[in-house]
């Protein structure tokens, strides 16, 4: 059963479908608390067929148990998904034909390392056995059900193993292809040109409308397809100590300090209880009288508050500084002496081999090869200490290779044992190898920092009960008269600011600056929402906020203010390129310069491939192209480019030599093809009858 529960906890859902994520884990509870808002079974439909409410749920189930964190609504989203994805590309293995075998599903969980490699199913080869994976769950019957499942996982992924492989070998590039790759590579064009830039002409001279970006939004619905939206403006009012509250910690923090006279009940008598300054034991004194509990690491000055830590990192045994502010809190610290190298920092190059932790990807060593290696990295780090960045770059088989091997900082016990142990009892400058089950390590240890050990008293500086009173009733006060009269006149009047309207969409968990505030979003689509609706909400750890639907988006577009900096532009170039093109009159590039106040540009050995202009300009391919089809010493008509209006005069185009074998091009068009398999799925969403009624359901 243990075995087992690994599986359960490392193989959720072996389905990992070529960046698509076509199969997720499979997902917890997503209705803790509710029941259906609405009559429907269903939640939601995917070309024709129905996702009942139940099996939904029941997916949904498994993530929450799982132990991943995930919030039910982020399950759903993940469920939905999974539920579309699969939905969509099994109809289209269906429509093919596909089969797989147990061979095919076989290798499918062999490849899944804790099936393949668990020790209960090998070999005494270290192999796996067949008949030792079937035996264990005939032996445990109560598993045939997850056996069942993951079998079924295997079968999808394996059909669309194949179905991928279809789809690449159905992408064929031919040599006409590769024969017109080569001439936009090596064919050239030499012209002349005149270009009137867009930002010769002023934004504010120019003006677009809402209706004129929801015009073209319209014109480009594919593109600008969005789900159904509110968007909501709101006040917040922060429950936060007030003038009062944060002068009554510091007075007492500042009482802490010296010793003070209590009434002893049990001697009839008064006692003298020493301060934190003279306390005899810091520890307790702390754990007493703390927000926060004594903590006894030493910690490096970085690491300390910023703006006190200069003070407090040269603080003398014994001695105290405070009151200061940390965060939520009025503290007070003493010092418990300092600690020599408690953090270091250490480069590294790994050079691994088959069979270790981390294998090499780049190639294939022996152990014996991999120690060879690092030998001959280190002779050449000892020789020349300053190619130990670029030597990483070039050999390191760690992620770290990239920042040159630098680990950063790290304490005792972070890294493996003989590689902690080597930069802990090393100097700075040391330079070694190491050997741990990643491998062999080439280390350089590049700095150490030493630390200080603080008690530290520390209490939190909250609203006091009257405070919180005072809040709430100034927040009920709002709500209340904000949902008669004007949001952003009562806001005012009470001196409160209003929050820039945050759209947000059914299924979000995100609310703006707030973060995840589900109720909010779950509100704002509720059936009797209207626009104009105003509620107040607590916020844990924040305070209270009062938010208003400004807007009920569902058009099924997106918000105009979310495209608006994208389509804008857009538009205001094509106005700017009409009043530009009315000014380039002219028989000559010349005259057509003057007129426009620009003047003649050449542009030499320019290529379809790469077509950039000089100056600046970048790429301008409608322009180049027209380039190519013009005839020589032809003057264009006005041509729209990515920058500005432009017209050209072709001097010549020079023809590269014809070549026997395209094959070197008709494979770069290969390669760039290689990933076209990843729009199968999203092309299969665009044209796909989906019904989504998630937001139906109260959870």
């Amino acid at each position: 059963m243990a075995v087992l529960s690994k599986i359960r906890q490392r193989s959720a859902l072996m389905i990992a479908v070529i960046a698509l994520a076509l199969f997720a884990f499979l997902i917890g509870d997503l209705f803790k608390s509710g029941t259906l808002s609405s009559t429907s079974k269903d939640v939601g439909s995917i070309n024709g067929k129905d996702i009942s409410f139940e099996d939904f749920r029941l997916k949904v189930s498994d993530v929450e148990k799982s132990g991943q964190g995930i919030s039910s609504t982020a399950a759903a989203n993940r469920v939905w998904e999974q539920e579309v994805s699969v939905a969509l590309l099994t109809s289209e293995f269906d429509k093919l034909g596909l089969r797989v075998g147990e061979k095919h599903i076989i290798e499918i969980l062999k490849a899944d390392q804790n099936i393949g490699q668990n020790p209960m199913f090998l070999n005494a080869a270290g192999m796996f056995d067949l008949a030792k994976f079937k035996e264990y769950f005939k032996a445990n019957p109560a598993q045939a059900e997850y056996l069942k499942q993951r079998e079924k996982d295997a079968e999808l992924n394996a059909k669309y193993q194949i179905y991928s492989t279809l789809v690449k070998a159905a992408s064929y590039t031919t040599k006409a292809e590769g024969k017109l790759k080569y001439k936009m590579e090596a064919d050239k064009a030499n012209f002349s040109y005149v270009g009137a830039l867009f930002s010769s002409i002023k934004d504010s001279d120019v003006k677009v409308t809402d209706a004129e970006i929801l015009e073209y939004m319209k014109k480009n619905e594919k593109k600008y397809k969005a789900e159904e939206s509110r968007a909501l403006e709101y006040v917040l009012i922060e429950d936060k100590p007030s003038k009062e509250d944060v002068a009554e910690v510091k007075s007492k923090i500042n009482a802490l300090l010296s010793g003070s006279v209590v009434y002893n009940q049990a001697t009839g008598k008064n006692d003298t209880v020493a301060g934190f300054r003279t306390t005899a034991n810091a520890i307790e004194f702390v754990n007493s009288n703390s927000d926060v509990p004594y903590d006894s690491t030493y910690v490096p000055k970085k690491d300390l508050p910023a703006v006190d830590a200069e003070q407090l990192f040269n603080l003398a045994p014994g001695a105290v500084y405070g009151p200061y502010v940390f965060g939520n809190y009025y503290c007070i610290s003493k010092s418990l002496g300092k600690k020599l190298g408690v953090n270091a920092k250490a480069s590294h190059i790994l050079i691994s081999y088959e069979g270790a932790q981390v294998p090499n990807q780049r190639e294939k060593r022996t152990k014996e090869e991999a120690k060879a290696k690092a030998e001959e990295v280190l002779a050449q780090v000892n020789a020349n200490p300053d190619s130990f960045m670029m030597l990483a770059f070039q050999y390191s088989d760690d992620s770290s290779a990239q920042q040159g091997g630098d680990l950063g900082y790290f304490g005792p016990g972070q890294m493996v044992k003989p590689f902690s142990d080597f930069v802990f009892t090393n100097p700075i400058g040391k330079i070694g190898l190491v050997e741990t089950p990643f491998g062999f390590h080439i280390i350089k240890v590049t700095d150490k920092q030493d630390g200080i050990r603080l008690a530290t008293v520390a209490q939190k500086l909250e609203a006091s009960e009257a405070t919180s009173d005072k809040i709430f009733t100034q927040a009920t006060k709002f709500e209340m008269e904000a949902a008669d009269k004007d949001f952003n006149k009562v806001a005012k009047e009470m001196k409160l600011t209003v929050t820039p309207a945050v759209s947000v969409k059914a299924m979000d968990e995100t609310f703006g600056a707030l973060g995840n505030q589900r109720n909010i979003v779950r509100w704002a689509f509720e059936d009797d929402t209207k626009v104009g609706s105003v509620k107040r909400f607590e916020v844990a750890n924040l305070g209270h906020v009062i938010a208003k639907v400004k807007n009920i988006d569902d058009s099924g577009l997106a918000p105009i203010d979310q495209v608006r900096p994208f389509i804008e532009t857009k538009l205001k170039n094509a106005k700017k390129a009409e009043i530009l093109k009315a000014k380039m009159n002219g028989s000559s590039l010349e005259a057509i310069a003057k007129a426009t106040g620009s003047k003649v540009e050449q542009a030499a050995n320019v290529t379809l491939e790469n077509p950039v202009l000089n100056g600046g300009v970048g790429q301008e391919p409608r322009v180049v192209g027209n380039a190519f089809a013009l005839a020589a010493n032809k003057i264009s008509a006005p041509i729209e480019g990515n920058t500005g209006v432009y017209v050209v005069k072709t001097t010549s185009i020079v023809k590269a030599p014809a070549v026997k074998d395209v094959a070197p091009y008709v494979a770069k068009l290969k390669a760039q093809s290689a990933g076209d398999v990843n729009r199968v799925l999203p092309a299969l969403k665009d044209i796909a009858d989906i019904k989504d009624n998630r937001k139906q359901f109260n959870y």
